[in-house]
């Protein structure tokens, strides 16, 4: 007498198989092996190259998108595969059953999976159903079926929108200090820009992370983002994508059309820096530089006030030296693990002293114009006791050579501006620089 395949329930523990018990094992492979959609797997393996044979192959529709996703390259390898599923399988091949992946779709990727994990074939999901054409007795299987995996928790939004991230935008409240514009009209404008650029930059980094699934899931600490792990899918993320900007837009307009301006301009740099920039050696450098300025050109907008060309000057070469750290700590990373070059970025593991040099240099050039804007007329309008700011060049010498020792001891993360706000130290030296600019004032 036939019996029903047995569904999989991941609160009750798998019997040892026996005599009688199941000997071939079929799992599903969507919703049960794969954390992830394979038709959007084939389509960010390679989004320009998908595009580029979309375009060429002269028969727009659906079928030649499908056709063109069916002979994706897919790197197999670091797929989000469960691990517990994964692991339930390896251990029935050791026992010596035969394990099969269920498939509904894109059959030849199925194929590849199965051979790369050493698993025996693929079945369709139909065939399965039906009991016909399966290449084992439908009598004597278990099946571990796909089953819904529930909405991504708030960590895991929190994870992949980058909410860390949202430190880097309190720089729309530098125009606001520094023109000692400390009142709630000029802070509510602040905040609402402030608003603006988080949802802005977490749709950003939510695109990003759909174009360089690839490479993030080859990375040693990157593989463990929301979309790289499967712990969010792709679709979500893609749904989330126009709602985080359409609230930045009206954030925006609530505050001017001028600061839409440029927080459009942050977002077209920002897609351009995903899709062109950041493959260009040092041109990253200076776009991500530029991207942190115009964060202070927006919270002027915002505010509206006039800023002063000191400050664009010496947050450029503040922004440009951390930028160049960003990229030492990446590299020396890759150099203490063993990696290769990465294959996302025109650098190599080589590079790290020149890279470190000119980190060194544009943090000097940095503290060199702040002395200048010191000694300089343009203090003498906003504080009472501008000599008081001279007490700020050997905190900014500590910080600098601070961030620059951490990275050449590989203790900092890729990140130095948000090293600032966890390191103990960092935080007094910032908090003391705050302190003696108020007292000036």
């Amino acid at each position: 007498m036939e019996q029903p395949a047995r569904q999989y329930d991941p609160g009750v523990p798998e019997p040892l198989p026996t005599a009688a018990a199941a000997r071939t094992l079929v799992i599903d492979l969507e919703g049960g092996l794969l954390r992830s959609e394979l038709l959007m797997e084939a389509l960010f393996s390679s989004p320009g190259r998908m595009l580029a044979r979309f375009g060429a192959g002269g028969r727009p529709g659906i079928a030649a998108l499908t056709d063109i996703l069916a002979r994706a390259e897919i790197d197999y390898a670091h797929l989000p595969y469960d691990p517990d599923v994964l692991n339930q399988a390896l251990a029935a091949r050791a026992r010596g059953e035969k394990v099969y992946l269920a498939a509904g779709r894109f059959a030849d990727h199925a194929a590849g999976i199965a051979a790369h994990l050493g698993f025996d074939g693929v079945v369709a999901s139909a065939d399965l159903a039906a009991g016909e054409d399966l290449p084992f007795d439908r009598g004597v299987i278990a099946r571990i079926a796909a089953r819904s995996r529930g909405r991504a928790s708030l960590k895991t939004w929190a994870k992949a929108l980058r909410v860390y991230q949202y430190a880097k935008n309190t720089l729309v409240f530098v125009p606001v200090i520094t023109a000692h514009q400390l009142n709630f009209a000029s802070f509510g404008s602040a905040l609402l820009a402030f608003l603006a650029f988080s949802a802005c930059a977490s749709g950003a980094y939510l695109m990003n992370d759909l174009l360089d699934l690839a490479a993030d899931r080859q990375h040693p600490t990157k593989r463990h983002r929301a979309l790289a792990a499967g712990d969010l899918p792709i679709s979500s993320a893609l749904s989330a994508i126009p709602v985080l900007w359409l609230f930045a837009v009206a954030a925006s307009l609530c505050i001017s059309p001028l600061f839409l301006a440029v927080l459009g301009a942050y977002l077209a740099t920002t897609v351009a820096y995903s899709l062109v920039i950041k493959r260009k050696m040092l041109v990253d450098i200076v776009t991500l530089a530029g991207l942190y300025t115009l964060r202070i050109v927006a919270g002027a907008v915002g505010v509206g006030v006039v800023l002063s060309e000191w400050l664009l000057i010496f947050s450029l070469f503040v922004f440009t030296s951390l930028a160049l750290i960003k990229r030492f700590s990446e590299l020396s990373m890759r150099e203490s693990a063993g990696l290769s070059d990465p294959s996302n970025r025109d650098y190599r593991v080589t590079d790290l002293q020149i890279i470190a040099a000119m980190a060194a240099a544009s943090a000097m050039n940095a503290v060199t114009v702040f002395s200048l804007y010191v000694s300089s007329s343009a203090v003498t309008p906003l504080y009472s006791r501008p000599w008081m700011l001279w007490l700020l060049n050997p905190l900014l010498l500590y910080w600098f050579g601070r961030a620059l020792m951490m990275a050449h001891r590989r203790e900092m993360p890729d990140d130095p501006i948000l090293y600032a706000f966890r390191d103990g130290p960092s935080r007094i030296a910032v908090a003391a620089m705050i302190c003696i600019m108020l007292a000036a004032i």
